[in-house]
């Protein structure tokens, strides 16, 4: 089972926070063409969603992967509370409930896994989609709104993969 620290949330927070503030274009530029500029954020949420995606229950390399990223960024986060500010560190964020993914869910997650490492190596925007898939698998099991996405995300891809497979 994957659990987040204050710490992990925290880095989870930070690249959000990295990702909105280089992506930010200005104000008359964004009231000149909003709906461009906030295309511009998609390959970010998009592989976010799939970083959260990865936290719930997947296991073999997919996961272990997910798992470790988790556990480097709750050290990460710690230390920086700890040495940074003088927080406390290891106190486990509450986590929210979560749908685990089903066979076909597990199946998309694979496909969507070859469709991320190939943007992330071929896409302008591969420095942005390695950020949104670290930032959702941190925030993934959090208890706040990222958390809360966790439900709608397995349903959809526990849905899809339903949909492909039971059609075949």
């Amino acid at each position: 089972m994957n659990y987040v620290t204050f710490g992990g949330v925290t880095v989870g927070l930070m690249l959000l926070a990295h990702q909105l503030f280089t992506w930010w274009p200005g104000r008359k530029a964004l009231m000149k063409d909003p709906a461009r500029q906030a295309a511009e954020l998609l390959p970010f949420l998009a592989s976010w969603a799939y970083g959260a995606l990865t936290t719930l229950g997947v296991g073999g390399l997919i996961g272990t992967a997910s798992s470790a990223v988790l556990g480097l960024s709750n050290w990460l986060g710690d230390a920086a509370l700890v040495w940074g500010v003088g927080g406390n560190a290891g106190e486990l964020a509450a986590r929210g409930t979560f749908l685990p993914l089903t066979g076909p869910g597990v199946a998309i997650v694979l496909i969507l896994t070859v469709a991320v490492v190939v943007s992330a190596k071929k896409s302008k925007h591969g420095s942005a989609i390695k950020r949104g898939t670290w930032c959702g698998i941190t925030l993934g099991t959090s208890a706040g709104v990222a958390g809360f996405a966790a439900v709608p995300l397995a349903t959809a891809a526990n849905w899809l993969g339903g949909t492909v497979y039971g059609a075949l």
